[in-house]
């Protein structure tokens, strides 16, 4: 079981960044997979999720900004990739960003936690 995540960093007000997970072992293949976020001093927080039919549930303080994807290994099937495409980023996006799979109906997390990414937005 591992999580994998990249392509934080510091961008500027305004601007784009996808963010990547590489999801190894079955409890990820077969749940929905999310994407969390936790900023300093806050709690973390669910920002978007994706069941593996496809259907999409988004934070409100994120909707239409932020869009989530997953697409399965061809040849594996207990591994997968999970994007989040940030754009329009605002300060308060500010956050260490993880994946984890995501409990049926809250997703709330399931699994244990990867190292996360950093974003930073700032001018």
């Amino acid at each position: 079981v591992q999580l994998v995540e990249s392509g934080g960093g510091l961008v500027q007000p305004g601007g784009s960044l996808k963010l990547s997970c590489i999801a190894s072992g079955s409890i990820f293949s077969i749940n929905a997979m999310g994407w969390y976020r936790q900023a300093p001093g806050k709690q973390r927080e669910l920002v978007a999720a994706i069941t593996r039919g496809g259907s999409t549930k988004y934070a409100d303080s994120v909707k239409g900004r932020f869009t989530i994807s997953r697409e399965n290994a061809k040849n594996t099937m207990n591994l997968q990739t999970v994007y989040l495409q940030m754009n329009s980023l605002k300060p308060e996006d500010t956050a260490v960003y993880y994946c984890n799979a995501g409990r049926p109906g809250d997703y709330y997390p399931l699994g244990s936690w990867g190292q996360g990414t950093q974003v930073t937005v700032s001018s």
